[in-house]
């Protein structure tokens, strides 16, 4: 089953740590996504510019409101995504819970991927 992992955190506390600690957390993530790679895990992710890059769109009856930089109300942003191979909900977990760049800090959402409606669209069931 694929899982949609979005990773969220404190972007002060990124900007907080000196060159060589972000590096070597960097470097430690990249490693950790290879080994998962190897085992068949990984499928792709990114990792996403500062909040302050942000644009949201809101919709709302039929009109679209433009508003620089996120609109979540938190002081953790979202900083990047993978999609992810694992057998099940817990395996995912497990395999997330070693997320070196998660040691910082903040939250890792994860989400079942809807593989039952095509890129067209269309229903697969």
């Amino acid at each position: 089953m694929k899982y949609l992992c979005l990773g969220y955190h404190c972007e002060q506390t990124w900007q907080t740590m000196n060159p060589q600690q972000r590096q070597a957390l960097v470097d430690e993530t990249l490693a950790y996504e290879n080994l998962l790679r190897e085992q068949g895990h990984y499928l792709d992710g990114k990792a996403l510019q500062e909040s302050r890059c942000t644009t949201t769109l809101r919709f709302d009856k039929g009109k679209v409101s433009i508003t620089d930089g996120p609109y979540a109300e938190t002081k953790e942003q979202l900083g990047g995504v993978m999609m992810l191979e694992a057998s099940d909900l817990n395996h995912a977990i497990q395999l997330m819970s070693h997320q070196p760049c998660m040691r910082v800090g903040g939250s890792m959402e994860i989400r079942p991927i809807n593989e039952n409606i095509t890129s067209e669209g269309r229903n697969v069931t």
